[in-house]
């Protein structure tokens, strides 16, 4: 169900307010240019946001927050300085990953310091090339400090 003319100025705003709380200011301008559209829930709200046929994120109905699809991670990764969001995986890793497959601890390189347990994040590989979007299970700290574990749950692999 798509959105009501007159609802979609607010709409827009409420999404930008999310993105930027969520990823940082002014992020929620370049996820969300003015072209962008809303898929509504049967409850009337913000169920996907979409550009043409391309999907760029899903607001999740259990926390408020959104998810990325690669198109959004695209752009949040050209706008975000080094090394914000980031979860830096090692060459031998990054062919998988690029394939949606999980990305393990022992592979990470590098973090966002201030990345938490349950952000989402997008992967990238040594040279800064995003890999995929996903979702960090862990802490910036314990991701660099564990062996072992996983350390971003992949949504969604460039490839795939």
């Amino acid at each position: 169900m798509m959105e009501e003319k007159g609802n979609r100025g607010i709409l827009l705003k409420k999404a930008r307010v999310i993105a930027d709380y969520q990823f940082g200011k002014g992020a929620g301008e370049i996820l969300f240019p003015d072209t962008v559209e809303f898929v509504l829930s049967r409850t009337r709200r913000i169920s996907q946001i979409k550009e043409g046929e391309q999907r760029i994120a899903t607001l999740r109905s259990f926390d408020g927050l959104f998810t990325l699809s690669i198109e959004g991670a695209k752009r949040l990764h050209q706008f975000l300085k080094y090394p914000r969001l980031r979860v830096v995986m090692n060459e031998e890793s990054s062919e998988f990953i690029r394939k949606g497959e999980t990305a393990f601890c022992k592979h990470v390189l590098d973090v966002d310091p201030a990345m938490r347990a349950y952000d989402e994040v997008i992967v990238v590989d040594e040279k800064d090339r995003l890999l995929a979007t996903g979702r960090a299970m862990l802490a910036a700290e314990e991701i660099t400090s564990f062996k072992q574990g996983v350390a971003v749950k992949v949504r969604q692999g460039i490839e795939k």
